[in-house]
């Protein structure tokens, strides 16, 4: 493969990167907002049109299986193409999905194939929103504010995902399935117009033009960059067994509330909204525990907060101590999510920028499900407590590589290599 030199973005102007995090923090917390609402409304969609349980679940895996088979796909695609353009095409693809949902049930043919369909591409959508805004980032904001303008993201995604999406979800219900579909398609529309003062030019640079690549080709240069490169590296390992724990944390803890900790309803929303919290308690202080810690221990504290999570329902059955897990899991978490982001935004060229960040998201986002699928087989056969023994005890022993291959310094301080391949 041809070898050619990158030329680094032009920087845009503080100013400029100000209005630009608002667009984008905006646009984020109006997407999320819609997205939490459709994720709460397809299932149970699925659930009024059948009685199998498999049919449900599967409606409710078509909006994140895209995740595990489309990624690296996506990504190139990403590395290639205006991604504010990929923006509004993935919006108005969602739209478009939900609007056919609309139709469908008001003519009273909402099967549940027609939902899973329309969840695939509203799953696929989001994987290309998420990746394009993500990889946008550095071509709209200067270094010195991509760190804010993470964590507004991350709070943004945090707050209208966990929190506000399914209580607007629950409230449009309320008015009739139309009405929340209808209300979600506008907002998607409104998420789309948003974007149109963007300020800045979002086709990836440092591409050679008139030198095709193949797509198989574009893939193993993203996956060899990421692999390469040591503190990337360690990053997406740890970042996999952690979402591990996560998936195994949220397929248990329903059962471990009602069953093992009594709570009842309004005290497991309680427990679920202290992950929430901690979120955005996580994006409020981030750059203060940035200056007071530095980059390695404030992202060591996410290493933390999910060991204290999964380790916290095996080691006791209290309520309190499971919601205050929680928060700390939570705040952990976005702590992790700003300072990874910034790190891959100041490491990856932008011609990469697509395909690392579709790559980390497959091996994080991907591990959700088999964690989760993992302890249901584990609580069957040993228990709860067995299941979450294991998931701490590998929450425990990531610290270990994390703390020692993780360096010290700042990893934004450096620059980003300037030679990639030639679909770079």
């Amino acid at each position: 493969m041809a070898m050619t030199t990158t030329s680094l973005p032009t920087e845009p102007t503080e100013r400029t990167g100000l209005r630009n995090t608002w667009i984008l923090t905006v646009f984020t917390a109006v997407t999320n907002l819609a997205d939490g609402v459709t994720k709460m409304v397809l299932p149970l969609m699925a659930a009024r049109a059948t009685d199998s349980p498999m049919a449900v679940s599967a409606v409710a895996l078509s909006l994140t299986l895209p995740w595990l088979l489309t990624s690296l796909h996506i990504g190139v695609l990403v590395d290639r193409f205006d991604r504010r353009r990929l923006l509004w095409i993935a919006d108005g693809v969602r739209a478009a999905s939900v609007l056919v949902l609309v139709a469908a049930v008001a003519w009273g043919e909402a099967g549940v194939w027609l939902v899973f369909g329309c969840g695939l591409m509203l799953g696929l959508a989001e994987v290309v929103a998420l990746t394009s805004a993500t990889s946008l980032v550095p071509a709209a904001v200067p270094k010195a504010g991509r760190e804010r303008a993470n964590a507004w993201m991350a709070g943004a995604e945090t707050v209208c995902n966990q929190f506000a999406g399914p209580l607007v979800g629950a409230a449009l219900l309320t008015l009739g399935t139309v009405a929340a579909l209808g209300v979600t398609a506008a907002t998607f529309v409104v998420a789309t117009l948003a974007l149109i003062p963007l300020i800045g030019a979002f086709t990836p640079k440092g591409r050679t033009p008139g030198q095709p690549s193949s797509v198989h080709a574009d893939i193993r240069t993203g996956l060899s960059f990421l692999w390469r490169n040591p503190v990337l590296r360690i990053m997406a390992l740890t970042l996999t067994v952690m979402c591990a724990c996560w998936g195994a944390w949220m397929a248990l803890i329903p059962l471990a509330a009602t069953r093992t900790m009594g709570a009842d309803e309004g005290q497991y929303g309680i427990l679920m909204s202290a992950l929430g919290l901690g979120g955005v308690i996580g994006a409020l202080t981030v750059t203060p525990v940035n200056r007071l810690l530095g980059r390695k221990w404030a992202m060591l504290a996410d290493l933390v907060g999910t060991l204290i999570l999964v380790a916290t329902p095996w080691l006791t059955s209290s309520l309190v101590l499971n919601t205050g897990a929680a928060f700390f899991g939570g705040m952990g978490g976005v702590l992790w999510s700003v300072n990874s982001r910034t790190i891959g935004q100041s490491l990856v060229p932008d011609a990469l920028l697509g395909r690392y960040t579709a790559a980390l998201r497959m091996f994080s986002w991907g591990a959700l499900p088999l964690g989760s699928a993992l302890a249901g087989v584990l609580a069957e056969a040993a228990g709860m407590s067995a299941a979450f023994a294991l998931f701490a005890v590998a929450a425990f022993f990531i610290i270990f590589p994390f703390l020692r291959l993780m360096p010290a310094g700042d990893p934004t301080r450096a620059e980003p290599h300037t030679t990639t391949g030639s679909s770079a």
